[in-house]
């Protein structure tokens, strides 16, 4: 029973550890570089005045609930399949897998596209209001009418590379598209005079290229096994993958939809306040691609080890991976939590707007780190297939930033710094129960259990 919650020291070994970072080394680059263009966006959408920037915002969980449905969501689903077909050495079945993910792409790239590319003023308008719903359609067309269907086969043909072991080759492949978004948005946007729109553009072009590039290393065998596009379709097959990655994209759709719901909250108080929150909610979920590059070792470890049947290892595994992610995103969030003015300065010259993202980023940023450790887990859950406690994270998350929004914002008084209070009691509440779950109790205890 040492082997508990509480993990022992010994547990973690230097050599689980060197494996871990050998996987994570190279997501864990592509996550910095992502994070780089995603620092660099909100300032290039603050450039075109405050109604751009809470257009920006507004679309801002939609296109963070793109990529982590696609990537880590879906695409942790896609992993976990895979490595468990190589790790009980089923090579045709693991080709055979690759297929029905990227049928389920192809689907997951509609559900974005046709609402927020059709119908971007009604949809975002129920949000932010008409101004920033007006600021903020022509980027959203641009972004899920051009951008949905590349950024989903890119992240599905890197997550088939994980499933494979083939990190390194899944991250070589996306980070050259996060390199050339930034400077690609800024010539779109003021030079060539497209605006806010310009960014939309800029990233379809970046996830069209790196959906090219994957596609052509997956058919060259980069996965470890050779791609059959024609297998039949099977039920059991696309029910390996949607077992995970369907309550995955549920959780992530959960943990958006907080942020949607805040910002939907926020809006009474004016654009200034939905710009303000929109950096502090940028700064929240840079913490989902630095977990992701521990996160996605994790997936596949744990998914090779259960389908070995070694519940100890895999729990020993997921520990030294949630330690390590909180210390690389504690390290980035404490920092913004001690200097938030200064942070939110980066961002934008409004005063107004500045103040109440400093004001969020003092609460919020120390509950952060946390939610690095609950990422963490939450994809090392993926691996053991085990998802029931991950989706009691999400539910409380969400239940103590609106629910809680409420009561200490508009009950109690509290107003923006209330909420603000809810959404990090929200961000703590979801750390704590994913950590909960890494047990003996709910991962199985002994070596020869059965695979889920």
């Amino acid at each position: 029973m040492a082997d508990t919650l509480a993990m022992p020291a010994r547990a973690v070994t230097p050599g689980r550890v060197r494996r871990i970072l050998a996987l994570a080394a190279p997501t864990t680059m592509l996550a910095a570089t992502q994070v780089a263009a995603l620092l660099i966006e909100p300032w290039l959408a603050a450039r075109q005045g405050t109604p751009a920037l809470a257009g920006w915002a507004v679309v801002l969980p939609f296109a963070l609930l793109l990529g982590q449905m696609s990537a880590g969501a879906m695409g942790g689903g896609v992993v976990s399949a895979i490595a468990r077909a190589l790790g009980a050495n089923r090579l045709e079945e693991a080709s055979a897998l690759a297929t029905h993910a990227l049928v389920i792409a192809v689907a997951g790239a509609a559900l974005f596209a046709i609402p927020l590319a059709v119908f971007p003023h009604t949809v975002l308008g129920l949000i932010g209001g008409p101004e920033a719903a007006t600021a903020a359609a022509g980027y959203s067309a641009w972004l899920f009418g051009g951008g949905a269907l590349p950024t989903w086969l890119a992240n599905t043909l890197a997550s088939i590379l994980r499933g494979g072991g083939r990190h390194a080759l899944a991250a070589r492949g996306v980070i050259g598209a996060w390199i050339a978004y930034p400077p690609l948005a800024w010539l779109l946007m003021e030079p060539l005079g497209m605006g806010l729109a310009g960014a939309g553009l800029a990233f379809t072009i970046a996830m069209t290229g790196a959906a090219a590039l994957m596609a052509a290393v997956f058919m060259a065998g980069g996965a470890g096994f050779r791609p059959h596009l024609g297998t039949r379709l099977r039920g059991d097959l696309f029910s390996r993958i949607l077992s995970v990655g369907l309550i995955a994209c549920v959780m992530a759709t959960i943990a958006n939809l907080a942020t949607i719901l805040v910002t939907a909250r926020i809006a009474h108080h004016g654009a200034a306040a939905v710009a303000g929150y929109g950096i502090s909610a940028r700064i929240e979920f840079l913490m989902i691609p630095l977990a992701f590059g521990v996160g996605s070792a994790l997936t596949a470890l744990v998914g090779r080890a259960v389908g070995a049947g070694d519940w100890v290892e895999a729990r020993r595994i997921a520990w030294a991976g949630g330690g390590l992610a909180l210390g690389v995103t504690g390290a980035i969030a404490v920092p913004v939590a001690i200097f938030p003015a200064a942070t939110a300065a980066a961002f934008t010259s409004d005063p107004e707007v500045r103040a109440i993202a400093a004001q969020a980023l003092a609460i919020i940023g120390w509950a952060m780190p946390g939610f690095g450790i609950g990422m963490a887990l939450y994809f090392a859950a993926m691996g053991a297939g085990r998802m029931a406690w991950p989706v009691a994270a999400g539910l409380s998350r969400i239940g103590l930033a609106v629910g809680g929004g409420w009561v200490l914002s508009d009950l109690l008084g509290f107003g923006l710094t209330g909420q603000f209070v809810a959404v990090a009691l929200g961000i703590t509440a979801y750390g704590a129960v994913c950590a909960a779950a890494v047990r003996p109790g709910v991962w199985p205890g002994s070596r020869g259990a059965p695979p889920p």
